[in-house]
C-alpha cells in the first residue's frame, strides 16, 4: 500500500451512483492518474490517496485507490480553482478570484468560521453571500461525511444525502444506530444499512437489526407492491430470508413491536393476523369512516326536473344518453357519493360535462385529477379549470402536509375526481379530510386500469364493497364503428385478440423477430414513418414527433426495456453536437431539448410561471410529471425544465436522480395521460408484467393512433394473462362495516 500526497486538477470521469471516478492530480513535476471510489474532488484540492500502482493495457500507470484523505488547499491558486469549480452554488471563477483576492490565504477560513465577512466582497449583496455561505458548509459536512462512510462502500450519492440529512451528527447517528437510516432516508434499504451494522459490529439477533428488518419489509411491500398489510406468516419469513435469522426470532419481534406500537396486529381467533404499518392502518379507517360520513350528511335532492335539464342538454350537444348514462347522471344529483367507472369510449367525460351543467345552477363545482397531466386533460374537456389534487389541497412543503384539511376544508358544493384508479390510500385519505359533510362527491374512473402507483387499491375497494353507490358504463359511445383503439380495448378487456391490421384505422400491428429488431422498428416508426404519415411539415418533424408520439414499454429493462429505448430514441431525435449542452448523472446524459420526466414526488423543488399578471411562485415537482430541457448551464451544474408548457423547474446537480429521460415511459408511469400516438413493443418480458390490465391500460392512453410492434404471440400472452397481483388491503371490509353503522 503507497501513500501519495497530490493536488487535484480535474475529474476525467465520474459515476455518481457509486462514486467511481478517474481523476488527474499533480504530485510534484508529475501528472499522475488515480482511478478508484472516491468523494466528489475539485480542481485545487490537496489529498493523500492510498492504494496500488497497476498498469493499464490502455491507458498506462494508474493508482487504484483504496482510500483518500481530504486536505485543504493551501496555496492562493489552489483555493482559487477550489472556490471556483462549480462545487459550491454562486461561486463562479470570477466571483472566486474576487473571494481569494480579498482574503488571500485566510479564504477557508473565513468561509467556514466567520462567513458573514463576504460581506467584504465588493458586488457581494446579503441574498447570495447567504447562498455561498450554506453551500459551503454543506459541503463540507458532506466531506467529512463521504469519508467516515466510504470505508462502508456506500455510494458516493447516498453519502451526500446523508450528510445532509444529519449533518454534523452523521457520524454519531451511524454508530448509535445505522438502522434509522431505512426510516429516516427514503432510498436507503435495509441491506445498505446492514452492511454498515455488520461493520461496526452489531450481534444478526440484534433487537434494532430485526425490528428494523421488519418494518422495513413492511414498507418495501407498500412501495413496491402496493400492499397496504402483511399477513404475520408472510411478513415473519420475508424477513427472515432478508436477515438469514430464525423465523422465531421475528416472530417475536413482531410482538414486541406491536407492544411499542410501532406496528398494529390485527385478525386472529381463527382469522389469520395482518401486520399494518400505523399509517397504513388508520388511513384506511379514516377513508372508510369519511366516505360513509359524506354519504349520510347530504340530504337527497329532487331531480323531479331533472330529466327536462338532461333533455335540453342533449338538444344542446346534439346527442342522446343511454338509459345507463341518464341512471349516473340522476344518481350524482341524488347521492351523497357517487363512483362512475367505465372503459374508453363510455362517454364519462360526456356526463361529467352534463352533471357540472346541471349542479352550477345549486353551487361551485370543484374539479381535480391525480396527474397535471389528467387535470389538464379534465380542463380541456370541461371548460372549466382543473387542478391537481395536491394543487387543490394547497401542498405545503412537504409530504402530507396540506393547507386544506378538516379545519380548512375546500369551497366548494360538490367535488368531481378524475382517473381516481390512480388515487392512492394516503391521497384519498387527505383530499377526504378537506372535503367538508354537505359537500358531493363524485368518483371517475375505469376499474380495469392498473391501481395506483401508491399503496392501496381505493377506487377497486370502493367498487367491491357495494357500500358505495356506483354506476358502471360498458356501452361504447365514442367513434365507436370506427375507432379500433376503442373497440380492441374493449376486446382485450374481456379477453378477446384485439383486430390487427385493419386497413383504414388508427390500430396497426408490425410483426418483427427479436428484440433488436423491434427496437429498430420504433426508433425508425418514431423518427421517420410515422411523422411521415402523419402528415408533419418537414422542418417541424423532429419537434413534433417528441411531442405527440408516445413509446410506452411493459418493463424498465431489457433490449426493448424504458431504459435503452430511451437511449435509443434519444440519440435519434436529440443528439450531440454544437450548441446542445449536456449534464451528466449516473449512465444518463441529459441534453437541451431532451423530454424528460419527474419520478419521484418533491414536494419542496421551486418553480415559477408566467402569468397576465406577471411571474407566480410555488413549490412541488410529482412523480409523472413530464417537461422539456429548455436551459442547461453547464458551469453551474444545473438545467432548466418547462412542465406543462408552464411551469420552469431550475435543477441542480444533486437533484437530477429525480429527473429521468421521457420518450419512452413505463405503462405505469403513464396512468392519467392521454397521446396522440402511442407505439408500444410486444416482443416478450416477464409474465408478471405482461399482463392484460398493463396491455389494456397502455392502449387506452392513445387519443388518435396506436401501434404495435413484435410477435402476434406476445399479444395473445397478454391477452390470455388475466392475472392481477393481489394488494393486500382491507379497504372493502372497513367500507361494509362503517356503512352498517350508518343510519336508515
Amino acid at each position: 500500500m503507497e501513500q501519495v500526497e497530490a493536488s487535484v486538477l480535474g475529474t476525467v470521469y465520474r459515476n455518481d451512483e457509486n462514486g467511481y471516478s478517474v481523476v488527474m492530480a499533480r504530485m510534484g513535476r508529475s501528472e499522475i492518474t488515480v482511478v478508484g471510489v472516491l468523494p466528489e474532488l475539485t480542481a485545487g484540492e490537496q489529498a493523500v490517496f492510498s492504494g496500488e500502482w497497476v498498469e493499464h493495457p490502455q491507458y498506462g500507470r494508474q493508482l487504484k485507490c483504496s482510500a483518500c484523505q481530504l486536505q485543504k488547499p493551501t496555496t492562493l491558486l489552489g483555493i482559487e480553482r477550489y472556490l471556483g469549480s462549480g462545487l459550491i452554488h454562486g461561486v463562479g471563477p470570477s466571483t472566486a478570484k474576487l473571494i481569494v483576492q480579498h482574503f488571500g490565504e485566510e479564504t477557508l477560513t473565513v468561509l467556514s468560521e466567520h462567513p458573514e465577512r463576504l460581506q467584504e466582497v465588493p458586488k457581494m449583496g446579503k441574498k447570495r453571500w447567504i447562498q455561498i455561505a450554506e453551500s459551503f458548509r454543506e459541503q463540507q459536512q458532506a466531506r467529512e461525511a463521504m469519508v467516515f462512510l466510504q470505508s462502508y462502500g456506500i455510494p458516493a450519492s447516498l453519502s451526500v444525502k446523508i450528510s445532509r440529512l444529519y449533518g454534523e451528527r452523521t457520524p454519531e447517528v451511524i454508530r448509535q444506530n445505522p438502522y434509522r437510516l431505512c426510516e429516516d432516508l427514503e432510498g436507503v434499504g435495509f441491506l445498505t444499512a446492514d452492511r454498515i451494522g455488520t461493520a461496526l459490529g452489531i450481534a444478526p439477533d440484534s433487537e434494532h437489526r430485526i425490528q428494523s428488518a421488519v418494518k422495513y419489509v413492511l414498507r418495501d411491500a407498500a412501495a413496491s407492491m402496493g400492499h397496504v398489510y402483511l399477513p404475520r406468516r408472510e411478513l415473519t419469513l420475508r424477513a427472515a430470508q432478508l436477515l438469514r435469522v430464525e423465523e422465531a426470532l421475528c416472530h417475536r419481534q413482531i410482538q414486541q413491536l406491536a407492544l411499542l406500537r410501532d406496528v398494529v396486529l390485527q385478525g386472529g381467533d381463527g382469522e389469520e393476523e395482518r401486520v399494518y404499518l400505523p399509517a397504513f392502518d388508520a388511513a384506511e379507517r379514516e377513508v372508510a369512516q369519511r366516505l360513509c360520513e359524506l354519504m349520510a350528511s347530504l340530504a337527497p335532492v329532487k331531480s323531479r326536473g331533472a330529466h327536462r335539464d338532461i333533455d335540453r342538454f342533449e338538444r344542446d350537444r346534439g346527442i342522446r344518453f343511454s338509459e345507463k348514462q341518464r341512471e349516473a347522471i340522476i344518481s350524482a344529483l341524488e347521492q351523497g357519493v357517487l363512483v362512475i367507472t367505465g372503459g374508453p369510449g363510455t362517454g364519462k367525460t360526456t356526463i361529467i360535462n352534463c352533471i357540472i351543467r346541471l349542479l352550477s345552477s345549486e353551487g361551485e363545482v370543484v374539479l381535480c385529477a391525480p396527474t397535471g397531466r389528467a387535470a389538464k386533460r379534465m380542463t380541456e374537456a370541461t371548460g372549466y379549470e382543473s387542478k391537481t389534487i395536491h394543487r387543490l389541497l394547497e401542498y405545503g412543503g412537504e409530504e402530507g402536509s396540506f393547507a386544506r384539511n378538516q379545519e380548512n376544508p375546500i369551497e366548494g358544493d360538490c367535488v368531481i375526481v378524475d382517473e381516481t384508479s390512480m388515487v392512492d390510500l394516503m391521497l384519498m385519505r387527505s383530499l377526504l379530510r378537506a372535503i367538508e359533510p354537505g359537500t358531493r362527491l363524485l368518483l371517475v374512473g375505469d376499474a380495469d386500469q392498473l391501481p395506483s402507483v401508491g399503496a392501496g387499491n381505493v377506487l377497486g375497494d370502493i367498487l367491491q364493497s357495494g357500500a358505495v353507490p356506483a354506476v358502471r358504463l360498458t356501452d361504447i359511445f365514442r367513434q365507436g364503428e370506427t375507432s379500433r383503439i376503442v373497440v380492441n380495448a374493449h376486446r382485450i378487456n374481456h379477453g378477446e385478440m384485439p383486430l390487427l391490421n385493419e386497413k383504414g384505422t388508427d390500430f396497426f400491428f408490425e410483426r418483427k423477430e427479436g428484440f433488436a429488431q423491434t427496437a429498430q422498428t420504433i426508433v425508425q416508426l418514431v423518427t421517420r414513418r410515422l411523422p411521415k404519415f402523419l402528415g408533419y411539415a418537414e422542418d417541424e418533424r423532429t419537434a413534433q414527433a417528441v411531442r405527440n408520439i408516445q413509446v410506452l414499454a411493459p418493463a424498465k429493462k431489457g433490449e426493448c426495456g424504458v431504459m435503452a429505448l430511451n437511449t435509443l430514441l434519444q440519440a435519434a431525435l436529440n443528439p450531440s453536437g454544437p450548441g446542445r449542452p449536456s449534464l451528466s448523472y449516473g449512465e444518463t446524459v441529459f441534453r437541451l431539448g431532451d423530454k424528460v420526466m419527474q419520478t419521484r414526488n418533491d414536494y419542496q423543488i421551486e418553480w415559477r410561471k408566467e402569468t397576465v399578471s406577471g411571474w407566480e411562485d410555488g413549490a412541488g415537482v410529482f412523480n409523472g410529471d413530464v417537461g422539456f430541457i429548455t436551459k442547461v448551464d453547464e458551469e453551474e451544474h444545473s438545467l432548466t425544465v418547462l412542465f406543462d408548457e408552464e411551469r420552469e423547474v431550475v435543477y441542480q446537480s444533486g437533484q437530477l436522480e429525480n429527473l429521468d429521460l421521457a420518450y419512452c415511459l413505463s405503462v405505469h408511469k403513464s396512468q392519467g395521460s392521454e397521446f396522440p400516438v402511442v407505439v408500444m413493443p410486444v416482443a416478450g418480458g416477464p409474465p408478471m408484467l405482461l399482463t392484460r390490465n398493463l396491455f389494456y391500460t397502455a392502449l387506452t392512453r392513445a387519443r388518435s393512433l396506436v401501434v404495435l410492434v413484435g410477435r402476434e404471440e406476445v399479444v395473445r400472452q397478454m391477452v390470455e394473462n388475466n392475472h392481477i397481483l393481489k394488494r393486500y388491503t382491507t379497504l372493502t371490509q372497513r367500507l361494509v362495516s362503517a356503512e352498517a353503522l350508518l343510519p336508515r
